[in-house]
C-alpha cells in the first residue's frame, strides 16, 4: 500500500488556518464597516462631503448621514443650576417617593413649554431632606429660570376646621405662639392636591357669562374629591392656589364624575393664564428655592477647550508609550485605541450622554482601563514566547491568560460605578455613566479589536523575526 503526502488544513502560514484566516479577515471586515458608520455618526461632516462628490459625479442620489449632535452638561454648555427643598411634612410617608416624582415630572413639563432644550431634574435624598436639582442647559439669566420653575402652582384643596379648633389658634395667635402664627386657623390640608389633577380648562358662566376655570381630576382624584364633599356638605371647601385662597365654595351635595370648578372674580386673561398654569403642571408638595448658580456660555466653552486639549495630549502620550515599549504591537494598540474612541464618542450621541467635565474625566480614566488591558495581554504573551511558542500561539495563549486580570479589574470598576450612578448626584451621574460605558468597550477593544488586527497583519506578512512585533 502506497503512503502520500497530504496537505493538512492547517496550513503554515503563519501559523493560522485556513478557517482561522477567514475568521480574522470577517472580523476584521465588520469593525471596518462599524468604524466608518461610527465615525460618520460622530463627524459627520466627511460623509457629507464625500456623497455630495459622488451624487455631482455620477448623477445618483446618496443620502447624507443622520446628524446627531453631542449632549452637553451644564457646565459645559452654560446654564442655570437650582436646587429646591421640597416640603413633604404633609405627605404620609409611603406616598412621599411617589410625589416626588409627580414634582419631576411637572417640572419637566414646565421648563419644556417654555422651549429649554434637555432639562434635567434629579432627585436627591439625604435622611429626611428631600431635594429637586433642576439643570437648565442654556438658561443663563437665573430670574428668567426661578420664574420659570415659581410659576408653576401648587393647588390644594382644604376642609374647615371645627369652631373649636379655630378659636384655639387664634387665641394662640394673639398670645405670641410662634407656631401657631404659621398655622392657618380656619382651613387644613386634605389628599386632594394637584398631583390627581388630569386637565384644566377656561370655561365661562352660562347664566353671568363670567369665565372660570374647570378641573378634571384623574380617576383617583375624583374619588378623593367625591369623598370630601360627601363629607362636607353644607360646609365650605377652600381652593388654595400658592398657599392663598382662590376660592372659598359651600359645598351643596355630593360631586362625583371628577369634576369640579374654579370661580372667583377672574378676568378673562387671568382664567386663561390660570389654565395655562395648571395644565402646565400643578405641584404636588410645595417647593423652596435654596440654592442657584449660573454657568456662563463663555466658562463652559473654556472648559471643553482646556479638557479636550488635555485628552488629546494624554490620548498622543499613550500612542508614543505603546508604540515605543511594544512595537509593531503596540503600535497596532494604538490603532485600537483610536478606533476605541470613535466606538465611544458614537455610543454618546446615540444612548445619549451627557458630557460635563466630570463625564469627560470618566472617559479619559476608561481609555487608561483599555491601554492597561493592552499590556497586560503583551506582557503575558511576551512570556509565552520566551517559553518557545510561536507569536500566533503566544497572543492567542497571552490573551487567555490576562483575561482574568481584565475582568476583575474591569467589572469592579463597573461596580464602583454602578454604585455611584445609583447613589451620586447629577455631576456624580455623569462620570459614573461614561466610565461604565467606556469600560464595557474598553474590554471589546483589548480583547476583539487589537488581537485580531495583529492576527490579520501578521498573518498577511509573517516575519521571520518576531522582536518587531513585541
Amino acid at each position: 500500500m502506497g503512503l502520500f503526502f497530504k496537505k493538512t488544513e492547517s496550513s503554515e502560514r503563519g501559523g493560522y488556518s485556513d478557517k482561522q484566516t477567514k475568521k480574522v479577515r470577517l472580523i476584521i471586515l465588520a469593525i471596518f464597516i462599524l468604524t466608518i458608520l461610527s465615525g460618520s455618526l460622530d463627524y459627520p461632516v466627511l460623509w457629507d462631503k464625500s456623497v455630495n462628490w459622488i451624487n455631482s459625479k455620477i448623477g445618483i442620489n446618496v443620502p447624507q448621514f443622520h446628524k446627531i449632535p453631542f449632549k452637553l452638561g451644564l457646565d459645559l454648555q452654560g446654564g442655570t443650576h437650582l436646587v429646591y427643598q421640597a416640603d413633604l411634612s404633609t405627605i404620609d410617608t409611603g406616598e412621599r417617593d411617589a410625589s416626588l416624582e409627580g414634582i419631576r415630572d411637572v417640572i419637566e413639563r414646565r421648563v419644556n413649554l417654555f422651549g429649554v432644550a434637555e432639562p434635567i431634574v434629579q432627585i436627591n435624598r439625604s435622611g429626611e431632606s428631600y431635594r429637586l436639582i433642576v439643570d437648565l442647559p442654556g438658561v443663563t439669566d437665573v430670574k428668567s429660570a426661578i420664574d420659570m420653575i415659581g410659576a408653576t402652582p401648587y393647588l390644594e384643596f382644604k376642609e374647615q376646621k371645627e369652631q373649636a379648633e379655630t378659636d384655639a389658634i387664634l387665641k394662640k395667635q394673639q398670645e405670641g405662639d410662634v407656631e401657631a402664627q404659621n398655622t392657618d386657623p380656619y382651613f387644613k390640608s386634605t389628599q386632594l392636591t394637584g398631583r390627581y389633577l388630569k386637565k384644566s380648562q377656561l370655561a365661562f358662566d352660562q347664566t353671568t357669562n363670567n369665565p372660570h376655570v374647570s378641573l378634571e381630576f384623574t380617576d383617583e382624584g375624583g374619588k378623593i374629591f367625591a369623598e370630601l364633599t360627601k363629607n362636607n356638605v353644607g360646609k365650605v371647601l377652600a381652593i388654595y392656589l400658592d398657599g392663598s385662597p382662590i376660592s372659598i365654595p359651600r359645598v351643596q351635595e355630593e360631586i362625583s364624575g371628577g369634576k369640579a370648578q374654579i370661580t372667583g372674580t377672574f378676568t378673562l386673561q387671568e382664567a386663561k393664564e390660570l389654565a395655562q398654569r395648571l395644565n402646565a403642571g400643578a405641584l404636588p408638595v410645595p417647593i423652596n428655592l435654596i440654592s442657584q448658580q449660573n454657568v456662563g456660555a463663555s466658562l463652559g466653552h473654556e472648559s471643553l477647550t482646556e479638557s479636550l486639549k488635555a485628552g488629546i495630549i494624554g490620548f498622543l502620550a499613550i500612542l508614543l508609550f505603546m508604540i515605543v515599549f511594544y512595537r509593531l504591537s503596540g503600535f497596532f494598540a494604538s490603532i485600537s485605541l483610536i478606533i476605541y474612541v470613535i466606538f465611544i464618542l458614537a455610543l454618546f450621541k446615540l444612548i445619549p450622554v451627557t458630557l460635563t467635565l466630570a463625564g469627560i474625566a470618566g472617559f479619559l480614566l476608561s481609555m487608561g482601563m483599555a491601554v492597561d488591558a493592552n499590556m497586560l495581554i503583551f506582557s503575558r504573551s511576551k512570556e509565552e514566547l520566551k517559553a518557545g511558542r510561536s507569536f500566533p500561539d503566544a497572543i492567542t495563549n497571552g490573551t487567555k491568560r490576562a483575561w482574568p486580570s481584565i475582568r476583575d479589574g474591569n467589572f469592579t470598576t463597573i461596580l464602583v460605578g454602578l454604585v455611584l450612578f445609583i447613589f451620586g448626584t447629577s455631576f456624580v451621574k455623569g462620570f459614573a455613566l461614561t466610565l461604565i460605558v467606556g469600560n464595557l468597550v474598553s474590554m471589546f477593544s483589548a480583547i476583539v479589536i487589537t488581537n485580531y488586527l495583529i492576527k490579520f497583519f501578521h498573518r498577511s506578512r509573517p516575519d521571520k523575526s518576531e522582536k518587531i512585533w513585541l
